[in-house]
């Protein structure tokens, strides 16, 4: 008896789930990617259906998770599946999140690796339509977003940029002091007040002192970018939005700014999250035009 009962339990659990997949539209799964470099924790997030659907890399920024702050790309994925037929995958960079490998291991090129091993990855899914994938990025993410577009253009179709950082130098990421610290140790250390600190490695500063990234996206890319910021974001200059689509020879490339917004996207302090939901529909308007 005490079987039965088990199995018929096990059965409702079964239609319980599948009934909330198919009302959710989505599925998300939580993958690893090896590389030859390190393993990538990711969490894809495919919209209900056959397909075949366009596809997203989402990348995080400076000491975040692949689910970003406040959870900002947890809630955006869903909204793209949902109302916009579109999958993505969502990375932990080395050091951060999941990720077993170390943050000394992260460049640029690292980056770069990762975003487009990540893409490949969907591109062999039978759901994804691999001609249509595309890359976000938040903040630090965003610079990595567009030097993957300058760096591997036959891969991205279309970039958006949350917040987007070309010049981690100017936008205060680290300092000169900093830079000489690396000089002398091979590394600095990066403190935060919501994580453990970071070391950050003498080839990352290198990378961000001798890379022009607007100028590598400007001669590499043809493609369209939206850049998203906030008008009220003090972390990272919203004027930098206006600059990457200033590096775009791309007719469809605009900028999209909304008022009253911090470099977060105020996830930490609208409850309805109203700002974020903006940005997600923006974003997802823009691939869904884009991703063809």
């Amino acid at each position: 008896m005490k079987k039965i009962v088990s199995l018929l339990l096990v059965l409702v659990l079964a239609l319980c789930a599948a009934a909330f997949a198919e009302e959710a539209g989505y599925e998300e799964t939580v993958i690893s990617i090896a590389t030859e470099a390190h393993d990538i924790p990711a969490t894809v997030c495919m919209p209900a259906g056959e397909g075949p659907f366009p596809a997203v890399v989402m990348l995080h920024g400076t000491g975040s998770t692949r689910d970003e702050a406040g959870n900002g790309y947890l809630y955006a994925a869903p909204v793209l599946a949902e109302k916009y037929g579109i999958a993505t995958i969502r990375i932990d960079f080395p050091g951060n999140g999941e990720s077993t490998a170390d943050y000394m291991q992260y460049t640029f090129k690292s980056a770069v690796a990762d975003a487009k091993a990540a893409a490949d990855y969907m591109a062999g899914l039978d759901q994804i339509n691999g001609d249509a994938i595309g890359v976000m990025g938040w903040s630090q993410g965003g610079t990595d977003a567009l030097l993957a577009c300058a760096w591997e253009p036959e891969t991205f179709k279309s970039i958006v940029t949350w917040a987007g950082a070309p010049d981690m130098m100017l936008d205060g990421f680290f300092s000169e002091a900093d830079y000489e610290e690396a000089k002398e140790n091979g590394f600095f250390v990066m403190e935060f007040d919501w994580r453990d600190n970071l070391n950050v490695s003498l080839d990352w500063c290198n990378d961000v002192a001798n890379t022009d990234v607007l100028a590598e996206f400007s001669k590499g890319y043809a493609g369209p970018v939206l850049a998203i910021a906030g008008e009220e974001d003090t972390t990272v200059d919203p004027e930098w939005s206006n600059k990457i689509v200033a590096a775009s020879s791309n007719e469809l490339s605009k900028t999209f700014f909304i008022p009253g917004m911090d470099h977060t996207f105020n996830v930490f302090t609208e409850e309805d999250l109203h700002s974020l939901y903006e940005a997600v529909d923006a974003t997802g308007e823009f691939f869904k035009n884009t991703l063809r």
